[in-house]
């Protein structure tokens, strides 16, 4: 037996004792989850060290049901007297909160008993002085782009997690994941014409990330090009999301069809199940056994196991995101999207979440555009997922006659989204990198405002 499968051994024992204590002090059901993280970091400004920071944390939260009441306690104190605490602490607090009447674990019969192995954690530990050396080559090829004056760093970091989940109906299951980052952030001009912008790049095994250098390049040739912006007139225009920019429109999907607000009656969508809100043509996967991928998992926070399922299928609302709470207060099966932190109750949320490309490049999806928007930054926040009505931030450039000409900032976009689901085409240059992706997107028909219009 391997240290790892020893240490994992004993973390399932310890929260099968929890359980069982709980049980015995007049718990009628119970799940532990432990969350065993270290990470390092290292940060970097004009090639000297601002930060080398490791930390390390071994969490374990306890949730106990007496009945349809229930509650949870967390602690990162592991010695005997405490956990004997924590139990009558949670047992005592389950008997006195107001039923949930949708309160429960899984059902036996539908917990994972075999799931997948996925490709998600890398064990290579990178030493600090690695680290250093990743933020200091980012940094160095940012401040070598001419027109870059300022700097706020390059950093670079990993993190690994290992995470063991037990439940009194019988689930017992651990994972590991694991995460490595490289970024740069940079200022081009002088004053008050300084611009702001930044790369990075992380994944899950050290030997996918982008070169260093070219991040950092990439950094400073975004802040250089987005010098002595211009702010156009209020206009209803085409609006074209860059990549980084457009899987911000999948996280809103994400939000609006999550179960948990559909059961509230909270979002826009929550009449959507089964009709069409984009074209015909469009489809959003969500993947959790992607090899690799950043927010991959063999089963969900209450021991289900996921499968790969189109969100939206052909332009239709197929599936909500739902946990078993959110599925009985709707009448229907979790889908698995159970997620959870060691101090709450589970809740849905999405794993690796994408929509697929199109069929035309992003220069022909931009070629037609006599006058239009190109987003490559949003701010703020205002989205309203009761109505739908969106209005955000935005920088970027101008399209003229089918090209990116000048750079633009401080404008606001706004529409609705229902309105800007069924608009949206895709481009066919999706790159999976993140938890939530998307191609370059097109809309058209948004309002696009400057400051003082």
């Amino acid at each position: 037996m391997t240290q790892a499968n020893k240490i994992t051994d004993n973390q399932i024992d310890l929260l099968q004792g929890l359980i069982e204590k709980a049980k015995s002090q007049g718990a009628t059901d119970a799940d532990a989850i432990f969350v065993d993280s270290r990470s390092v970091s290292a940060a970097q400004r004009f090639g000297k060290p601002e930060s080398v920071e490791r930390s390390e944390s071994h969490d374990l939260g306890l949730r106990v049901l007496v009945g349809k009441r229930q509650a949870v306690v967390s602690t990162t104190d592991h010695k005997p007297d405490a956990l004997n605490e924590l139990v009558e602490r949670a047992v005592a607090m389950a008997k006195v909160t107001p039923e949930d009447a949708f309160a429960g674990l899984a059902d036996p019969g539908d917990i994972a008993k075999i799931y997948p192995a996925i490709d998600m954690h890398d064990p290579t530990e990178p030493q600090p002085e690695r680290l250093v050396e990743r933020a200091t080559v980012a940094e160095e090829a940012a401040l070598a782009v001419k027109g870059v004056t300022n700097s706020e760093g390059g950093e670079a970091g990993w993190s690994s997690s290992r995470i063991v989940l037990v439940a009194s109906n019988g689930f017992s299951g651990t994972y590991q994941r694991s995460s490595h980052s490289v970024s740069a952030v940079v200022l081009a001009g002088e004053g008050q014409a300084m611009e702001r912008d930044y790369d990075y790049t992380h994944t899950v095994y050290e030997a996918d990330l982008e070169d260093a250098a070219a991040i950092g390049r990439r950094a400073g040739e975004r802040a250089v090009r987005r010098l002595n912006p211009k702010r156009p007139s209020s206009a209803s225009v085409p609006v074209v999301y860059d990549p980084r920019a457009s899987r911000s429109l999948v996280g809103h999907v994400a939000s609006a069809l999550n179960g948990a607000s559909v059961a509230r009656g909270t979002s826009f969508l929550k009449d959507a199940m089964g009709t069409a809100i984009f074209a015909g043509g469009i489809n959003i996967i969500d993947d959790p056994h992607r090899d690799r991928g950043m927010r991959s998992k063999p089963f969900d926070a209450e021991g289900l196991a996921p499968e790969r399922r189109a969100i939206i299928e052909g332009g239709v609302v197929r599936s909500w995101f739902l946990d078993q709470a959110t599925a009985r207060q709707l009448g229907l099966k979790s889908t698995g999207h159970a997620s959870r932190s060691t101090g709450g109750t589970p809740s849905p949320s999405p794993t690796n979440l994408y929509l697929e490309a199109g069929d035309i490049s992003p220069e022909e999806l931009i070629a037609d555009i006599a006058s239009g928007l190109y987003v490559t930054e949003l701010m703020g926040m205002s989205v309203n997922m009761v109505t739908g009505d969106y209005s955000r931030g935005a920088g970027g450039f101008w399209i003229e006659n089918g090209e990116i000409t000048y750079p633009v900032s401080d404008v606001t976009v706004a529409g609705n989204l229902k309105d800007m689901f069924a608009a949206l085409i895709p481009a066919s240059d999706l790159e999976i990198k993140h938890g939530t992706d998307a191609p370059t997107l097109r809309i058209d028909g948004m309002t696009v405002a400057g400051p003082g219009d």
